[in-house]
């Protein structure tokens, strides 16, 4: 029965029909649909990843509210699939952990730290448990996480003071990075990132950015130039 989830799981989403998805995996118990959707999160067709990601978030989130300890345990799994020790590379733990804290409160508000730990060196003080992830790959899931939460929850990121985080990202050799931090601090509002999202204007590096289940291709200086927008209109405001 398992592999017969998995092949269906996997096929709808290689079709590429995120509402037809919902649709379809819906007859599904929650947990039954988990380790197929873990499979899908490594796969390599692009929009399947995303597909996935997207209704991992949705699955985990209808799982919280009938069994809270049954949606921790997946977070857990994510959080692990991250760690060193764990032997694997967590690809798409990021984005998924952070569409189911998109969607419920008591995820967001239990795992928004660990979410946040992975822009952050580990410290010398007790309460500096910084996690950084040091692949391109998984900071372009953790940015897009922040993107993803920053649409929502943009006052709590603020309070968690993670601007000089994102600013740290500007300068990366890798162009998704670089668009994506500077596309989270457009979305915070953070007015005291306006020097440094003007070195992107002249960034013509693309950018494939997933949102609302379509992948679309941007220019790291169009999503400066956006970015500067929304921060200088808060300068704006506040003047």
């Amino acid at each position: 029965m398992n592999r017969k989830i998995k092949k269906e799981v996997l096929a709808l989403l290689a079709a590429g029909n995120l509402e037809k998805s919902r649709r379809e995996l819906e007859k599904y118990d929650e947990q039954g649909l988990v380790n197929p959707l873990f499979s899908a999160l490594y796969r390599p067709e692009e929009i399947l990843r995303w597909h996935a990601v997207t209704i991992f978030g949705e699955v985990l989130t209808r799982l919280a509210e009938k069994d809270m300890e049954a949606a921790r345990i997946i977070m857990r799994r994510y959080l692990w699939s991250l760690n060193d020790e764990s032997g694997g590379i967590g690809w798409g733990a990021p984005e998924a952990m952070a569409e189911a804290m998109f969607h419920h409160d008591r995820l967001n508000d239990e795992y928004l730290h660990m979410l946040i730990s992975y822009m952050r060196q580990d410290g010398e003080l007790e309460h500096q448990d910084g996690n950084f992830l040091e692949l391109p790959e998984l900071q372009r899931g953790v940015l897009w996480g922040i993107c993803r939460l920053a649409e929502k929850r943009a006052a709590l990121l603020m309070e968690k003071e993670i601007v000089p985080d994102l600013l740290a990202y500007l300068p990366s050799g890798d162009a998704t990075v670089r668009g994506l931090a500077a596309k989270a601090l457009g979305l915070l509002g953070a007015t005291d990132s306006v020097k440094a999202l003007k070195t992107l204007l002249d960034d013509e590096r693309s950018v494939r950015f997933y949102h609302d289940g379509e992948i679309t291709v941007v220019i790291v200086s169009e999503l400066a130039g956006i970015a500067l927008t929304q921060t200088e209109a808060l300068q704006a405001q506040a003047a």
